[in-house]
């Protein structure tokens, strides 16, 4: 066994036992699987937004953890068939036997193991490019600098070190591959790294420790703690206001909190490097207190006080077009892109109808026009979401990067993929007859999904996968994970 599965599986083991005797932190948040069951391990004085990232990262938004941790209702964990302890050491401790396909209708099998835990992969992917935005922070030494695609990393001090390695989620935290240099003042190596969040670790002379100068760490939900750093590829760049006591940066990516994102001065003005996902951002700037758009971007959104916000794209465009409504007035689109702003996104008046190019990243969306005040569903989008029997929303899906299969069913007339991603819509995503199977592709964010498909109106779980859990009705979803 290589160090690294040795020292996961004794983190895991121990993560496990939180509750038990062990001492959480209050932002203490785990999810793994133990004896057949999936564990979730909560500090009850979590922060609300290390909450919000942990549902986002494993799709619990459907469970009622917000429920559970600032209310204490567990009645929605319990309709799922969770089950919740009052653990010790300040923790909520909630868990849910998890049942292979074959044991379906055999309540004696249904706490035997079937599923594996989320692996070392897929808790800390090579890159994580499933986060809106990050910075970087340290101190006693400037960011790591990124110069035609390779990062320099660099470690300050040990100079009585006889050898330093380099292990991170870049290379698959290997305590031998990437030897670094010594230098007059610390240790240095060179990563090739795209644009993202990664997680590292120094080994000095076989003792593994974080970045003391970086102040961006992350506990893993293991019982370690890692150093994170962003590799960037958005500067954003206030000329001007020098005698300016403080200026920060707020924006869609962090849900315009004000007080987050402080610039740093420079000769000439401020400046803060961020990572930014693919698509479209808005953001302004705020000078001791007064808000601003940026004077140096000539890219702008109307907001809903009257007034502009700066806009970044990151991506490529994709057009939206409405055919037809030559005699509306104006023509608006609106979808969970852009938080359904109703004032954002006016439409361009074409020979044939209306347009706009808007960039999004890769995701599933949805979204309509409003045409004269009037919202109407995308005329050209056979993909729709239904709630009660009617129509709500037009559904697209950029970039897809998971291909559903359901083998057989020739006889079938038409079938249907549902789940948690698509708010289990019965009849927004038709599978394609290829072959010997219906297939459909859509895009999955990191984590946990749970999907059905829906033959000739008849929901089944996925007879190609053996994981799946029991729901609140006792037929069962499937499961499948995606580590990035």
């Amino acid at each position: 066994m290589a160090i690294r599965d040795f020292l996961m599986s004794c983190a895991f083991a121990a993560t496990c036992l939180t509750g038990t005797g062990l001492h959480a932190q209050p932002d203490t948040h785990t999810y793994g699987i133990r004896d057949g069951r999936m564990m979730i391990s909560l500090g009850k004085q979590i922060r609300r937004a290390t909450l919000d990232s942990f549902i986002a990262r494993y799709n619990l938004d459907s469970i009622g953890l917000h429920e559970l941790l600032f209310s204490g209702n567990h009645d929605s964990l319990k309709k799922l068939g969770w089950e919740v302890e009052i653990g010790r050491d300040n923790i909520f401790v909630v868990s849910k036997p998890l049942i292979s396909f074959g044991d379906i209708g055999d309540p004696a099998r249904q706490m035997q193991m079937t599923e594996k835990h989320p692996t070392f992969a897929e808790l800390f992917p090579p890159v994580n490019n499933g986060i809106l935005y990050g910075y970087n922070r340290f101190r006693h030494k400037y960011p790591f600098v990124a110069n035609q695609g390779a990062v320099t990393i660099f470690l300050r001090g040990e100079a009585n070190a006889n050898k330093v390695i380099l292990a991170g989620s870049f290379n698959d935290w290997s305590p031998y591959g990437l030897a670094m240099r010594r230098t007059d003042s610390g240790w240095i190596a060179k990563v090739p790294l795209k644009p993202g969040k990664y997680w590292y670790k120094f080994i000095v002379d076989g003792r593994w420790t974080i970045d003391e100068d970086n102040q961006q760490r992350e506990n893993d939900g293991l019982g370690n703690t890692n150093s994170v750093f962003y590799v960037t590829n958005a500067v954003f760049i206030l000329p001007g206001y020098t005698d300016a006591r403080s200026v920060y940066l707020a924006g869609s990516f962090n849900d315009w909190r004000s007080g987050q994102l402080q610039m740093v001065k420079a000769p000439t003005g401020w400046r803060l490097p961020l990572f930014l996902a693919e698509g479209t951002h808005t953001y302004r700037y705020i000078v001791d207190g007064h808000w601003m758009a940026d004077p140096a971007n000539p890219d702008k959104l109307p907001n809903e006080y009257g007034e502009f916000n700066s806009v970044v794209r990151l991506g490529q465009p994709h057009l939206f077009e409405l055919p037809g409504h030559s005699s509306a007035r104006q023509v608006v689109l609106s979808g969970s892109f852009n938080h359904w702003r109703k004032n954002e996104l006016f439409m361009e008046r074409t020979a044939s109808g209306w347009k706009l190019a808007y960039t999004m990243g890769p995701g599933n969306y949805e979204y309509r026009f409003i045409v004269d005040g009037e919202w109407i569903t995308d005329p050209q989008n056979p993909m729709t979401l239904r709630e009660g029997g009617k129509i709500s929303n037009s559904y697209l899906i950029i970039d897809p990067n998971y291909t559903f299969r359901l083998k057989g069913n020739a006889g079938a007339h038409q079938v249907f993929l549902s789940g948690d991603f698509v708010g289990w819509s019965p009849n927004t995503l038709a599978m394609q007859h290829q072959g010997d199977e219906w297939v459909c592709s859509v895009h999955l964010s990191a984590g946990k999904h749970l999907y059905k498909f829906i033959v000739d109106g008849k929901w089944i779980i996925d007879p190609g996968n053996r994981i799946w859990e029991q729901n609140e009705y006792g037929t069962g979803n499937s499961i499948v994970w995606m580590d990035k």
